[in-house]
């Protein structure tokens, strides 16, 4: 598909190893020393193309695949206007014409690049040149430099699906009320610029203060009035901030570039799955609880196994709480639990609701939603 993808034909150069180590810690451990427009250093931009992109361009494959099971079918459109905000290379831009593709799908894609990183809008267009009209999804690219703050005010579109990819953690990092500003900021984005039929996707890091910053915009957004279309299956504040040591984020099996897999080897990183949090975020009403019904779980921990018994935390309309289901309480009504993993959505018919926690007992009913179990049988097949 271009560049990002491309196998390297000789070992990887010690300063590209050093580089994706020194962006690797901005990113994470010293993200109070990021610089704001980083991207303009020539050796962490190619650490970002060669090592982040892969990875952060498959991403966007789980929000889109979610809205796919909406009713009025928005990606089935003849044509999307598609936004990408601080877009960087266009990585964003790039994974939803792969998801187009994958799925066969022949929508015309209209995309406008935002970012202030001139730098970065040229690598955009040169990525999205290579890319081409992968398996027949016609699109096009228009880039513009700017800061988000300032298209924020503007009235333009109205576009069909916006994304802001790992930029909103970036912006008022260092303000006491980031949490307000960056709110605020969204909803500016989607009263001026979301169609009405439109998506919002909101794409974080999965560090525990990035995810839990992007959890309180969630609950603001929701105090304003629109609705968190997915992952969430409840509209109100979420019970994942109760607790100051909770968060919630994704973690997909994902097969990494061999030149992914050398630099992990030569840093000390570990590469082989992708970690994120994520909110779409719709002005119609719909919720993807509606499509799987009541009684619906998303499970957000890894199993938790220990002797005699399976325990994972759910989350859905009666709260956020640790499931378990004791190994003499297997039955086959209820075997589908013991395959739950992270991100994953179930039914659950006769569980019963404890003070603390949720308990699986024999006659229960617990039913996968398989729809949203796809793009991880795809990811899985692709790691053997």
């Amino acid at each position: 598909m271009g560049r990002p993808n491309k196998k390297p034909s000789r070992r990887a150069p010690d300063s590209l190893a050093d580089d994706v180590a020194r962006l690797s810690s901005l990113l994470t451990k010293e993200r109070g020393s990021l610089p704001a427009a980083y991207l303009r250093d020539p050796g962490l931009r190619t650490a970002y193309l060669t090592y982040f992109l892969p990875p952060n361009l498959d991403k966007i494959s789980v929000p889109l695949r979610e809205l796919s099971l909406h009713p009025e079918k928005p990606l089935e459109q003849e044509r999307l206007q598609v936004l990408d905000l601080g877009s960087g290379p266009g990585t964003a831009i790039l994974g939803i014409r792969q998801f187009f593709a994958r799925n066969r799908m022949r929508t015309r894609l209209e995309c406008t690049a935002v970012d202030h990183v001139a730098e970065n809008l040229k690598d955009a267009e040169v990525l999205f040149r290579e890319q081409g009209g992968v398996a027949g999804v016609p699109a096009t690219l228009a880039t513009v430099r700017s800061d988000i703050e300032a298209i924020a005010e503007r009235s333009g579109g109205p576009f069909d699906i916006i994304v802001l990819s790992n930029v909103l953690n970036e912006l008022y990092l260092r303000e006491e009320d980031r949490a307000g500003k960056r709110t605020a900021l969204v909803g500016r984005i989607l009263e001026h610029l979301l169609a009405p039929a439109g998506s919002c996707i909101i794409i974080e890091p999965a560090l525990r203060e990035t995810s839990r910053d992007l959890l309180m915009v969630r609950d603001g957004i929701v105090d304003a009035g629109f609705r968190v279309y997915s992952p969430c299956l409840v509209q109100g504040h979420c019970p994942a901030l109760v607790n100051p040591k909770d968060w919630c984020h994704e973690d997909r099996p994902w097969d990494p570039p061999e030149i992914i897999t050398e630099i992990d080897s030569r840093i000390g990183l570990r590469k082989d799955s992708l970690k994120f949090s994520y909110v779409v975020l719709r002005r119609d009403g719909r919720t993807l609880a509606d499509t799987c019904g009541p009684g619906s779980f998303r499970v957000v921990s890894e199993p938790l196994v220990s002797k005699g018994k399976r325990e994972l935390y759910l989350c859905g309309r009666e709260g956020r709480r640790l499931a378990v289901r004791l190994d003499k309480d297997a039955a086959p009504g209820n075997e589908a639990f013991a395959e739950l993993s992270r991100g994953d959505v179930v039914r659950v018919e006769g569980l019963v609701i404890e003070e603390k926690r949720f308990r699986m007992p024999k006659d229960a009913k617990v039913v996968t939603i398989a729809a949203l179990r796809q793009d991880r049988a795809v990811q899985a097949l692709r790691t053997r």
